[in-house]
């Protein structure tokens, strides 16, 4: 083989991440999880877990961890148990059952560190080539938002997501949570793709949206995924942008992060239901 053969022929062997000054594409990752989990008077929750046990990646919770108090005992006794197994890639969110202790003490004493630094219950970290956002819905105070918007700015990714507890739309009985929106428009503003909560014992997919409320495919989509264990509850007043609601099934949603794109899944623990779909990150505006 002469000097130019060769020379080409390595040249097409090689990797683009091989290459100086060329990076490759970030790998997908996965997210799973759901909120409204652990309580010791009842099973469901060890059905979601199981369904973890298959389910590689990070799981994230959406709140009211352990019920109905959030105290030290229910988080050994009732979380542990369960969702528990799965406390070193998990990355919480608390809830108001979890803020029935005392400023969540047995929330962060559980969690400790994976709770975000100095129990403030907010936090961020990277997956793959998304930014993530883990946000404390029960005390919205104005250094969450500064911090938020600081890390936003510094963290300039085409794709990220947020979750925490209350939902700003929800058609379930507690309805919408309109002291959230402060936390939508900075994640708007910023391009986020998603929001995840709980709260609603419900799994509820919106339409992307303003946080006005009004449609556009540059907005936020919302999932409400409160089906961790607590018992379900049904639909009250249908909310406008709502598409794909169900409250009999317990299960876990599962997000497949890709570089510029993303997947989901609603996964049921007995299979009667699932909700998939997928779509592009649009980026900031």
């Amino acid at each position: 083989m002469g000097v130019l053969s060769a020379l080409i022929a390595f040249v097409f062997s090689v990797t683009p991440a091989a290459l100086p000054g060329v990076s490759a594409e970030e790998p997908a990752v996965t997210l799973v999880g759901a909120g409204d989990i652990a309580g010791c008077a009842w099973h469901a929750d060890e059905a979601t877990a199981d369904l973890l046990d298959t389910i590689g990646g990070t799981v994230f919770t959406t709140g009211d961890n352990a019920y109905p108090s959030g105290t030290a005992a229910e988080f050994a006794d009732c979380y542990r148990p369960t969702w528990g197994r799965h406390r070193d890639r998990t990355k919480p969110s608390p809830g108001n059952h979890d803020y029935r202790t005392e400023d969540a003490a047995g929330y962060f004493g559980y969690f400790r560190k994976r709770a975000g630094p100095e129990d403030r219950g907010y936090y961020a970290y990277t997956r793959g080539a998304w930014r993530i956002y883990s946000l404390n819905s029960e005390v919205l105070s104005d250094a969450q938002l500064a911090w938020l918007k600081a890390d936003l700015e510094a963290h300039r990714t085409r794709c990220s997501l947020a979750y925490w507890h209350r939902p700003l739309f929800s058609s379930g009985e507690h309805g919408n949570s309109g002291e959230v929106k402060q936390l939508w428009r900075r994640l708007y503003r910023a391009g986020v793709e998603a929001v995840l909560n709980g709260h609603d014992h419900d799994y509820e997919r919106f339409a992307p949206m303003r946080p006005d409320g009004t449609r556009t495919w540059r907005g936020i989509r919302q999932f409400v995924v409160g089906t961790g264990g607590a018992g379900l509850r049904g639909f009250d007043e249908i909310q406008p942008h709502s598409v794909e609601r169900n409250a009999t099934a317990h299960g876990v949603l599962k997000l497949r992060l890709k570089d510029g794109a993303y997947a989901w899944r609603f996964i049921s623990v007995d299979g009667s239901y699932s909700d998939t779909g997928s779509a592009r990150c649009h980026g900031r505006p």
